[in-house]
């Protein structure tokens, strides 16, 4: 019997990042994951391979792109191989590295499956045979998500991949289909059209990333309409059948082409909750309509000694949100009177050109009939995003119509993801378009599009020519 002030179920960014910051406070801690070192589906299946492989399509784009600019290069050369070796020594030394930080803080790490026995009880089958009992003080339950399948779509054949398959890169099909146009899609979709793949999107709403603003959606569709073979929206897929020759498919909806064949299909519509922990109906925990299990504000469960944190408590599902909810349950742990509370969350889809936004969207503005002002600058008026020769992108700013304070904040372009920290970083200060406005940006840079955003809502801009609108007097 292993006795414990907590015990972490699921090692991944949420569930490390508690067993640290635990550690750190002083507590005795138990992590336990299937995986030989903390990681959880983000390193080793999700977030972090993906952005090893769409740096490399991002490599290879632009040396194809280098013509414009009077340096050519040979049409680029595959090795597979290769490629797949330096994605898993990502994972790898990532994993290493998380295993090595458990070492440091002296947690007791078990690699195995979880089964609460009780409300302060958890029984661990060991993955090198046989068990142990842990009797734990608080139980942090972070064990995440898994691909959404839809039964239509469950098709037993190693050619219909769900995002863990793509990763692994059996092979550089012909024809490629993606069930899904949301960032999973998008993102393994753009690495499979790059390295030589003919891929087809396929989704059922009416526009790509369903929930983000259609300005910034735009950007990404146009360049995504000239680097995959072909978009189909309001279009599914209603019978997928394997084949010697591949995968027969059958659609219906607005772009329905009849049936075609494809080489290999990518089912990409989405997560749901891993809640299913066993043992977890010996406890007081609840699970909604959708699986997740329900929390308060900090992330307590309806069992008193049990909090949860991650996908598996609800949207959005992203590694940071983990992150930041297992600090607070340990904080909440550890006598801290904290909640989780954020202004914004920020999401960020890693294609190219890149998309993130943080706060109030536009379309969530509009839903909730708050009155907005909306400030827009064109990156085709930045001497950074010029000298890139991307001027395809855009910032937006979501400002509250009487305060000017930022609410929220859109961005489409290469450097996306790491640009909306500041977007954040100003909606979390409370700050206002004056603010922003008055922070001196270094020139050139695609930062100061936010700087120069500001100024747009002022009507004050440089480098573009848009008056404030002045309201007519009644």
């Amino acid at each position: 019997m292993i006795s414990t002030q907590l015990v972490v179920v699921g090692g991944g960014p949420g569930g490390y990042a508690g067993a640290f910051l635990a550690a750190d406070l002083g507590l005795h801690v138990v992590l336990v994951d299937t995986e030989p070192n903390p990681g959880g589906v983000c390193v080793y299946r999700g977030c972090i391979p993906s952005k090893a492989l769409l740096h490399v399509a991002k490599v290879v784009d632009e040396s194809r792109h280098a013509k414009a600019w009077g340096v050519e290069f040979a049409e680029p050369k595959i090795d597979l191989a290769k490629l797949r070796d330096f994605k898993d020594s990502v994972v790898k030394r990532l994993t290493g590295g998380t295993g090595q930080l458990v070492k440091a803080r002296k947690i007791q790490y078990l690699q195995g499956f979880a089964e609460l026995v009780d409300a302060h009880t958890l029984r661990v089958k060991l993955a090198s045979g046989g068990q142990e009992q842990v009797q734990f003080e608080h139980a942090l339950l972070a064990t995440g998500s898994v691909p959404a399948i839809p039964p239509m779509l469950k098709v037993d054949d190693a050619r219909v991949m769900d995002s863990t398959g793509a990763l692994d890169l059996p092979d550089i099909p012909k024809t490629l289909l993606v069930v899904g146009g949301g960032y999973i899609g998008l993102e393994l979709g753009t690495v499979y059209a790059t390295l030589g793949s003919a891929v087809t999107v396929v989704e059922m709403t009416p526009g790509l990333l369903p929930g983000a603003d259609r300005d910034l959606v735009d950007v990404l569709a146009k360049r995504v309409a000239k680097t995959m073979k072909s978009v189909m929206l309001e279009t599914r897929v209603v019978k997928m059948t394997p084949d010697g020759a591949g995968v027969r498919v059958s659609f219906e909806g607005k772009a329905n082409p009849g049936e075609q064949m494809y080489d290999r299909v990518l089912v990409s519509v989405g997560r749901q909750p891993n809640s299913n922990v066993p043992g977890l109906e010996r406890t007081q925990v609840q699970v909604d309509q959708r699986g997740f299990i329900m929390v308060d504000e900090q992330r307590r469960t309806h069992e008193p000694s049990i909090f949860a944190i991650g996908d598996v408590v609800g949207e959005p599902m992203l590694a940071h949100k983990a992150s930041h909810e297992a600090r607070v349950a340990v904080e909440v742990m550890a006598g801290e009177n904290v909640a989780f509370a954020p202004r914004a969350i920020p999401a960020v889809v890693f294609t190219d050109p890149e998309l993130a936004w943080a706060g109030l969207t536009e379309t969530q503005a509009a839903k909730e009939n708050r009155d907005v002002t909306i400030a827009k600058f064109p990156w085709a008026a930045s001497g950074r995003a010029i000298t890139l020769d991307r001027t395809d992108g855009l910032t937006k700013l979501v400002l509250d119509a009487e305060s000017e304070r930022i609410l929220g904040v859109g961005l489409v372009g290469p450097g996306a993801g790491e640009l909306i920290a500041e977007g954040v970083l100003a909606i979390e200060m409370g700050a206002t378009a004056t603010d922003l406005k008055l922070s001196i940006h270094p020139h050139p840079t695609l930062t100061e599009t936010l700087m120069e955003s500001a100024e747009v809502f002022f009507g004050q801009a440089t480098h573009v020519y848009r008056p404030k609108r002045v309201a007519q007097e009644q």
